[in-house]
C-alpha cells in the first residue's frame, strides 16, 4: 500500500527536492502537494476540486505560506476531531524560537528546519521517512476518518 504524505509548501523548488528525496528514500510514498494553507485545508476536508483527496498518513507543513499561514493551518488541523490524529511535522526555514514555541503550543508533532545544502536536505527527508513512515506506528486512516 502506498504511504500518503501531504506536503504543504509554496516553493516549487522545495516541492521538487522533497519529491526527489522521498522517491530515493521510499518509492512507496505518494506525495500530494498543497501550495498554500487554503488549498491544504480544502484537501484535508475534501472540499471542491479536492473532494476525492486521500487522507494523508503524515503532513509536512511549511509555516510561511500565502493566503493562510502554516500556524493557522496547524491550529485548524489540531482543532478538528477528524484531522487531529494525523501527525503534523513542521518543515520550514525558520529557526526562530517564537515559531518553534508557537508550533508546539499548537500541538505540532515535530519541528524541523530545512537545511540549505542539498545533501543535508536529502538526509533530513530520509530521516523523516525512517522515523515517521517506517519506525513510528501511525493510526490507520480507515479507523479514524
Amino acid at each position: 500500500m502506498p504511504i500518503e504524505v501531504l506536503l504543504v509548501e509554496d516553493s516549487p523548488g522545495d516541492v521538487r527536492l522533497t519529491l526527489e528525496a522521498f522517491h530515493q528514500a521510499n518509492p512507496s510514498v505518494e506525495l500530494h502537494v498543497a501550495s498554500d494553507g487554503v488549498e491544504a485545508m480544502a484537501y484535508l476536508r475534501r472540499e471542491g476540486a479536492r473532494s476525492k483527496a486521500v487522507r494523508p498518513d503524515l503532513i509536512l507543513l511549511d509555516l510561511n505560506l500565502p493566503r493562510m499561514d502554516g500556524r493557522q493551518v496547524l491550529a485548524c488541523i489540531k482543532e478538528d476531531a477528524i484531522l487531529k490524529t494525523i501527525p503534523t511535522v513542521i518543515l520550514t526555514t525558520s529557526g526562530a524560537e517564537a515559531d518553534i514555541a508557537k508550533s508546539y503550543q499548537l500541538q505540532a508533532n515535530c519541528y524541523l528546519c530545512k537545511p540549505v545544502q542539498l545533501e543535508a536536505f536529502e538526509n533530513l527527508v530520509k530521516s523523516i521517512n525512517d522515523f515517521w513512515l517506517t519506525a513510528a506506528k501511525l493510526p490507520q486512516p480507515r479507523l479514524v476518518s
